[in-house]
């Protein structure tokens, strides 16, 4: 048998049990480990080695000879630094082989000796055999393993029964000489990866040593113990990011804090300091991002986000876990970044041992050292080859206009030129920088035909809507001769570093974000790039040796640009910003001492809007709801959203569209157009617009999951979805989820009940995954692929789609490690309980979450233009508030299937035959759109839409609602009109609205308290219902509210006309019954005659007889001005009372009488509850000290018997009913 065979697969149990046992030695890999699967490759190269030398003295039989035991032989296996000590090996070592005596080697054994039978019956139960001689069958290889290790451990290694022979013996067993050449590879292989390990320390340290910074380590030190602030410049390569935290650790500093703003910064800088520092990942260097950590007790200097660092720093303003705080790349001007600095500008008086360092690669010097008061600087050179850097301005005829396609002859012709000045042989890869994604897929393609005709080029795209392995592909390696063009926006600037890059075109433009606070709408523009953002693009092609850099543009208009980008903070809504502040207790944002104030616009905007989203009063100061809402990571309008399905249970479906909302759309950007990922996603498309579908994609992706039966990956493929944004929405569902819990406005609901065996499996499994976790944050950094040049494929597989069940493999090779951290972080069959309450809605629990999902997103609604038939369906236009002429985006549910959007008419009539005919428009089925946000690229669109009802969401969610004397007109917010075809319904349907409203307040407001979230705070919120008080308003305002949904009113919708705005109102000289009967009688406010309108203000957002006569649809007895405002005989449909009123009358006593309904039911249920001895006065609650101005007598009566008394005068009676 061959040298190869023994020590195969036929005895790697017994050789793994014997050197590997599991965390026993340190120094050896532990088996299933990468390491492990390591060192058997490595075994079997060495073993073809020693095949190829041919016959000769094997490793370990080296003799000696001599006093001293020198070897007589010279043997390089001398210079091995490492041994091993195995106490079973050397035991094992020590023992013959049997104990019926003979040679290891094989030589013939004598007869039974000791053995006797014994021996035999031993021999040949080992051997399957019967007792007759007879033959069992081949025993199974696991059998064997499985009673050669149980003889180990008892202690019974050597008692194998032998072969038949002494060659068989010789071929099969495990002798003490091979168990030694065993050994001595295994020595090999130990002391080959720490010589490998050494090298590369050696080496790491030169790099250190050669960084520019590394000459100035000692003056960063002392700078920074001699001044609170210390600002350091340091060009692209100088090794600031990695080093700096290394040497203020070195000299004695802890508790480190460097932030950076992306979440991947943060944990490959910290990954890459501790490997320098040969610390252990997560131990004294850590990193602290959204959803995950590696901080522990013993970490020393922490990585963390901008935003965590601001979070953190509004529960503990002093900062004291802290003693250095780095802010890195603050050349960016990120928003959280300028309101870092402001905030540590006003804290660093107050703390005198804390120090600031703050870093960049291009940095404005004199504006950071001023505004922190006259910092000192220490500027430090960069590592950039020498850059060559030529000017091409595209030619005019080539030069596009603002709505014309990009022309990709201007970057053809520089890859040209690369391939006729420079060999193929030749490395250096080609970075082109483009404005936006239109423009790359524009370049992209005619590079990709000009690659395939050449065959020496492999093009591929960069930006932040591919999935991450489309990006990670831009790292990998080309084949020899072949270059990569990398066309990609400039996320490639500072976030990613490519090597290998030598080549880069500048296109001169970039797109941002923009903010119009009057239009309340976000602009994604083309602009110029600053002269430094030129620079950090030059630099791209210096940092591994020299390049070239082709700027599209002259040299002139290179001095024209802007020194530096316009910072963030001027281009962004100030919202969040806004709300956070004020919950850190900053004062008045107008007064803060920003780096470079914001437009004084923007922030006047965001306080009025947060006004009108209830977090601010009218002081300006933060209430209940805007305490909660400033401590949840997410938009306002999002926030509303989650307090809001708190209150109407509905919190499961809304916190999975909140979470959705939150990221980036998990579709990825070419799904619409790929017909076979469009017909998969069909059936996730919900008819209700974009929040509903995203629900039904993260339901059916958990569903996914939690079956195991198809690979999710391989589903998300399919469906042209991106895993990676359902992990986000998973992991902030659950952190919005813990958030609601922390402030009492939700249960933490009941751990599921398990048995002894689904714990004991349950336990098995994480101990599964957290192993899995381990082997892939210790395995190295993994080999590059190689690219092909079919359209920038993958020379193998990547195993994304067709690999095996997510996580389940044990190999290194196959470990979702996404999916791991998924299974450890979520309980799994909760979340699939969830999902499935969430995919069973009623259309009744559908309509109450699209009114959830509203009320966080009014006043952001949309009305269809009234010429919309007349258009194709992707022509469709819509008009908010502040911005006509809006159209749907190109990936939302509506453009794909705009018949959901049709008038109703036109799509059915429901009404009996015999009923009389509808008024022009008239129908109980207008829509509106509700969306997220506004967005404009090429045309403003509509993000993240939804369709409402119009009347029922403009009555419940508006901030002002006028109405005619008769209630048959109604605006909402000055700019949408509601014509309602009679009087009575509409006043009906007006009252079901502000009774529900002042129920959907005192709800939220009891919430609240009862949560404690804001008990703590002094805020005053009222009396604090009942847990079965509230549980009662809360399930009469779901019915109610569902049946407001269902109300089936006819009536016209239209969007008023600039002119008609102006000559709305009657105006406060024009008095229609401005002095109502019945004052007061409306508990929610005071009625009182609006200053500005006319009218009446009923409550803070309702005003009553406001609006100018519009004769529409007459009815008999309207002739004249006031004829709507006359009293007419009415009958209260509690009491009975039945008497002439006007519309406001009507809509008073009917508050009152419900209110006094609903105070008899809670005293009945209160007296109930006392037992029958308790006798309760409900009259006597009901009434209410009543001066009367006719008879000068001072009442106590009820609302019913006050109207009674005033009219009873009137009547000329002259004494109370």
């Amino acid at each position: 048998m061959s040298r190869s065979a023994w020590w195969g697969e036929r005895h790697r149990a017994e050789l793994d049990a014997l050197f590997f046992p599991r965390g026993a030695l340190s120094g050896l890999p532990e088996p299933g480990s990468a390491r492990h699967s390591d060192f058997w490759l490595f075994l079997g190269r060495f073993q073809a080695r020693q095949a190829k030398q041919g016959p000769q003295a094997g490793p370990g039989s080296v003799t000696t000879g001599g006093a001293l035991g020198l070897p007589a032989v010279y043997d390089r296996q001398h210079r091995i630094n490492v041994t091993l000590a195995v106490p079973e090996l050397a035991e094992r070592l020590a023992r013959p082989a049997h104990r019926g005596g003979g040679d290891p080697g094989g030589e013939k054994r004598g007869g039974r000796g000791e053995r006797g039978d014994r021996g035999e019956i031993e021999e040949r139960r080992y051997r399957g055999e019967r007792g007759d001689g007879s033959n069992r069958g081949e025993r199974s290889e696991r059998d064997v393993r499985g009673e050669r290790g149980e003889r180990r451990r008892s202690g019974r290694w050597d008692q194998r029964p032998p072969g038949e022979g002494g060659q068989e013996e010789e071929e099969d067993g495990l002798t003490p000489a091979r168990l030694r050449e065993f050994q001595a590879v295994l020595l090999h292989y130990v002391d080959f990866c720490q010589k490998q390990q050494m090298s590369r320390l050696a080496k790491l340290r030169r790099d250190q040593r050669n960084l520019p910074i590394h000459e100035y380590r000692d003056q960063l030190v002392e700078l920074v113990r001699a001044h609170q602030v210390v600002v350091v410049a340091g060009d692209t390569g100088c090794g600031k990011s990695t080093q700096v935290p290394q040497y203020l650790l070195s000299a004695g500093m802890s508790r480190v804090a460097c932030t950076q703003p992306r979440r991947i910064a943060c944990m490959s800088l910290a990954k890459r300091v501790s490997y320098e520092s040969l610390g252990e990942h997560g131990s004294q260097i850590g990193y602290q991002i959204r959803f995950e950590t590696s901080k522990t007790a013993a970490t020393k200097v922490l990585f963390l986000t901008e935003g965590l660092l601001l979070r953190q720093m509004q529960t503990e303003g002093f900062m004291s876990r802290y003693d250095v705080l780095i802010l890195d790349e603050v050349h960016e001007r990120h928003l959280h970044c300028d309101l870092l600095l402001g905030v540590l500008r006003e804290l660093l008086p107050l703390r005198d041992d804390l120090r600031l360092v703050l870093m960049s690669a291009t940095i404005n010097i004199q504006l950071f050292s001023r505004y922190l008061g006259d910092a000192p600087v220490l500027q430090v050179p960069g590592r950039l080859y020498p850059i060559q850097v030529i000017y091409r301005p595209v030619p005019e005829e080539e030069k596009t206009g603002k709505s014309e396609r990009i022309d990709p002859r201007p970057y053809l012709r520089i890859m040209q030129s690369i391939d006729h000045k420079y060999p193929a042989d030749e490395r250096g890869d080609l970075l082109v920088f483009l404005s936006g994604m239109a423009d790359i897929a524009r370049v992209a393609e005619a590079a990709q035909s000009y690659a395939v005709e050449t065959k020496r080029w492999i093009v591929l795209q960069l930006h932040s809507t591919l999935s991450a392995e489309q990006q990670d592909k831009v790292f990998d390696l080309a084949p020899e001769g072949v270059r990569k063009c990398i066309v990609s926006t400039n996320i490639a600037e500072t976030s990613v570093t490519i090597d290998g890059v030598r080549f880069i075109v500048d296109s001169g433009k970039v797109k941002e974000m923009s903010y119009d606070p009057k239009a309340k709408m976000q602009r994604l523009q083309e602009f110029w790039i600053s002269r430094a953002s030129a620079e950090q693009r030059k630099g791209r092609a210096g940092r591994t040796g020299p390049g070239v850099c082709f700027r599209l543009y002259a040299e002139s208009e290179y001095d024209a640009l802007e020194p530096y980008a316009v910072p963030e903070v001027q281009r962004v809504p100030l919202d969040s910003v806004v709300l956070q502040m004020k919950s850190m207790g900053l004062g008045d944002p107008r007064l803060f001492g920003f780096l470079e104030p914001p437009p004084a616009s923007s922030l006047e905007t965001s306080m009025q809007f947060l006004q009108e989203q209830g977090a601010l009063d009218e002081q300006e100061e933060l209430t209940p709801i805007g305490r909660v809402l400033a401590t949840l990571p997410l938009d306002v309008l999002t926030g509303k959203m989650l307090l809001v399905g708190c209150v109407l249970g509905a919190v499961e479906p809304v916190l999975t569209i909140a979470a959705a909302m939150s990221v980036q759309s998990p579709f990825h950007r070419n799904a619409h157009t790929n017909p076979d990922c469009s017909r998969a996603r069909r059936s996730l498309e919900s008819d209700h617009g974009d929040p509903l579908t995203l629900l039904n994609v993260f339901n059916e992706w958990v569903q996914v999951k939690s079956g195991g039966q198809v690979p999710s990956r391989k589903w998300c493929k399919r469906h042209g979805l991106e895993e990676q944004r359902l992990y986000e929405i998973a992991n902030l569902q659950r952190q919005f989820k813990e958030l609601l819990v922390q402030f009492g406005l939700l249960g933490g609901g009941e751990e599921p009940v398990r048995d002894s065996v689904q714990r004991v499996r349950q336990h098995g499994e994480r101990r599964r995954l957290h192993q899995l976790r381990r082997e892939h944050e210790q395995r190295g950094p993994q080999k590059r692929k190689l690219l092909r040049l079919q359209d920038g494929g993958l020379e193998e597989d990547d195993g994304g789609d067709d690999g095996e069940d997510d996580g389940a493999s044990g190999s290194s090779k196959t470990i979702d490690i996404q999916d791991v951290k998924f299974k450890l972080r979520h309980d799994v069959g909760r979340l699939h309980a969830s999902s499935q309450s969430s995919r069973g809605l009623s259309r009744r629990q559908l309509s109450v979450l699209k009114m959830v999902l509203c009320s966080g997103l009014y006043p952001q609604l949309a009305i269809p233009d009234e010429c919309n038939a007349a258009r194709k369906d992707s022509d469709q236009v819509f008009h908010t508030r502040s911005k006509p002429f809006v159209v749907l985006h190109p990936t939302a549910v509506f453009a794909n299937s705009p018949e959901l959007l049709a008038p109703p008419e036109e799509r059915e009539d429901t009404r009996p035959v015999t009923a009389a005919p509808r008024k022009s428009g008239q129908s109980h089925r207008h829509q509106l759109l509700a969306y997220a946000s506004l967005l404009e690229t090429t045309k403003p669109y509509l993000v993240n839409s939804m369709r409402v009802p119009a009347l029922q969401a403009l009555l419940l969610f508006a901030r002002s609602l006028d109405t005619s004397a008769d209630c048959r007109r109604v605006v909402a917010d000055g700019w949408l009109e509601l014509s309602l075809g009679d009087a009575e319904q509409a006043q009906q349907v007006l009252w079901a609205a502000v009774q529900q409203r002042e129920s959907w307040e005192r709800l939220l407001r009891s919430h609240l308290l009862s949560g404690g979230a804001v008990a703590t705070r002094g805020v005053q919120l009222g009396p604090r219902l009942e847990p079965q008080a509230q549980a009662r308003l809360k399930e009469t305002l779901t019915e109610q509210l569902a049946e407001f949904l269902e109300s089936k009113v006819e009536y016209t919708m239209r969007r008023l006309g600039g002119l008609e705005m102006k000559t709305l109102y009657v105006g406060p000289s024009e008095a229609v019954n401005a002095e109502p009967d019945g004052p007061g009688l409306f508990p929610m406010a005071q009625s009182r005659p609006h200053a500005t309108k006319g009218g009446v203000a009923v409550n803070s957002y309702l005003t009553y007889g406001c609006l100018l006569r519009d004769d529409i649809w007459p009815q008999e007895g309207s002739d004249s001005m006031y004829g709507e405002c006359l009293r007419v005989f009415w009958t209260c449909p509690r009491c009975e009372l039945h008497m002439p009123l006007t519309p406001l009358e009507r809509l008073q006593h009917s508050d009152a009488c419900s209110r006094g309904a609903e105070q008899q039911e809670g005293a009945s249920a209160a007296a109930t509850s006392q037992g029958p001895g308790c006798t309760g006065t409900m009259p006597a609650r009901l009434q209410q000290l009543y001066h009367c101005d006719e008879c000068g007598q001072d009442l106590q009566l009820a609302p019913t018997e006050i109207l009674k008394h005033k009219r009873s005068h009137k009547d000329g009676s002259g004494h109370s009913t």
